[in-house]
């Protein structure tokens, strides 16, 4: 029995026992879905950072290619693992969101797993990913050979079901690039602890002025005698006016002072303590750390980019790019087969053109040039434009004063004597074209 059979059944045991919310309680941590630890999600700009990297690769589609024998590329649509990682990792979730909450762990916690499931079915192998809590697995070294003859990587899950250990090939691990043995990531979170809990503080500060109407601490001076219990009576009437929380709704900003008192506040100025300028500084910092760009959680003072397009490019040289390499190479060693990873020249990658994507001016004018500069033929640069291939739209097309380098300076050469040479090269090109028309067709 596997570990997908044991955890429904331990499932289906809560649901007949437990109320509801233990069953969904049950059910979001079989999925990978379970709650997190609340106190940094709370923080503003650390939720703003999760939520652009998850995002970004939750839009990136996933293709299964193949080098062909003329050193481009194919897209395998007929492989079966095509539609599992790139439309449906498992039943319960789209592969835009199963990326994109496998990037929400990596980041949050620095590591993500997902359990690589294969079962038969009519004889036939069924491939299907599931997310394991990122806080629930650990990771052991068996240098010793306790439980294999081979040293390797394993991964101990914890569940309702029990405690299950897997192989380094049957779990995709994903790890963030802060790592000091190569196979542990370090999450941001742990990294700037102090300063994530230290804008939860300012944060918490703000909601407290909101709370009692930004009505800062006060000295009341009086000139009678009070007794410990009627002070507190005569101090908390002066605060629920104060606050605008006494019963009668209709006085908010009177505060009555009995004859003999005096209320003298302690003022407390965001501005004279650079509040604003260390929060906005701190949210700075947060956002470095995951390489999210200023602009990307709304500080636009400093934006030096001449457009969107840069921006993106910039985001995905500079923070992008290694997380996609990172999930790319990681995905085809153990998705694929040798076979098919070394002798049939199959990977995975992640189509960035959907973050880079030009506007359709620009777009328009890049692949007209690559069509009259023989890059793209017509059908190809169609295809970018999600427009259908035509008929005659597979040949290389190209400005007409362009001629093989091999002849480069011709025009300037005395062609006396030579016209025959040339009429035969011609003849010999259009033959050779006419044949690879014909072998194609």
């Amino acid at each position: 029995m596997n570990l997908i059979t044991k955890v429904k059944k331990s499932i289906k045991s809560v649901m007949t026992k437990n109320t509801k919310s233990d069953q969904l309680a049950a059910l979001l941590n079989f999925l990978g879905l379970q709650d997190t630890d609340k106190s940094e999600l709370s923080e503003a700009t650390y939720f703003a950072c999760l939520k652009v990297l998850s995002e970004t690769l939750g839009k990136l589609p996933l293709k299964l290619l193949k080098h062909n024998d003329n050193n481009g590329v194919t897209t395998c649509r007929e492989h079966p693992l095509y539609r599992v990682l790139n439309e449906r990792p498992n039943k319960f979730m789209t592969a835009t969101t199963f990326w994109s909450t496998m990037e929400y762990n990596r980041s949050h916690y620095g590591n993500a797993y997902a359990l690589i499931n294969t079962r038969k079915i009519k004889g036939n192998p069924e491939t299907s990913l599931w997310i394991l809590p990122s806080d629930k697995v650990e990771i052991w070294y068996d240098d010793k050979k306790i439980i294999s003859d081979i040293p390797d990587i394993y991964y101990r899950y914890s569940c309702t079901a029990g405690v299950f250990t897997f192989g380094s090939e049957e779990i995709l691990h994903f790890k963030t690039s802060s790592t000091f043995d190569g196979i542990t990531g370090l999450s941001v979170r742990e990294q700037l602890k102090s300063t994530i809990v230290g804008n939860n503080k300012a944060q918490e500060l703000v909601n407290q002025m909101y709370d009692s109407g930004f009505t800062a601490k006060a000295v009341v001076q009086y000139t009678s005698s009070l007794n410990g219990e009627n002070e507190k009576e005569f101090v908390k009437g002066i605060e629920k006016f104060a606050t605008g929380k006494f019963s009668d709704e209709e006085i908010k900003n009177i505060i009555p002072i009995p004859l003999g008192a005096t209320l003298t506040p302690l003022n407390i100025k965001l501005a004279d303590n650079q509040f604003i300028e260390v929060k906005k500084y701190t949210a700075l910092q947060i956002a470095s750390a995951f390489g999210i760009k200023p602009y990307q959680i709304g500080d636009y003072d400093k934006s030096s980019y001449s457009s969107a397009e840069a921006q993106q490019l910039s985001f995905y040289i500079d923070t992008m790019l290694y997380i996609i390499k990172q999930y790319e190479e990681e995905i085809s060693y153990k998705m694929l087969s040798e076979e098919e990873e070394t002798e049939k020249g199959m990977f995975f990658k992640f189509n960035v053109s959907v973050i880079l994507r030009a506007d359709q001016s620009t777009q328009i004018e890049t692949l007209s040039k690559g069509v009259s500069n023989f890059i793209y033929t017509p059908n190809e640069a169609r295809a970018f434009l999600d427009l259908e291939a035509k008929e005659g739209g597979d040949r290389l097309l190209g400005n007409g004063a362009s001629i093989p380098v091999e002849y480069t300076g011709a025009q300037y050469i005395n062609m006396e004597g030579k016209e025959e040479k040339l009429y035969q090269w011609i003849q010999k090109t259009i033959k050779e074209t006419l044949e690879k028309a014909l072998q194609k067709a």
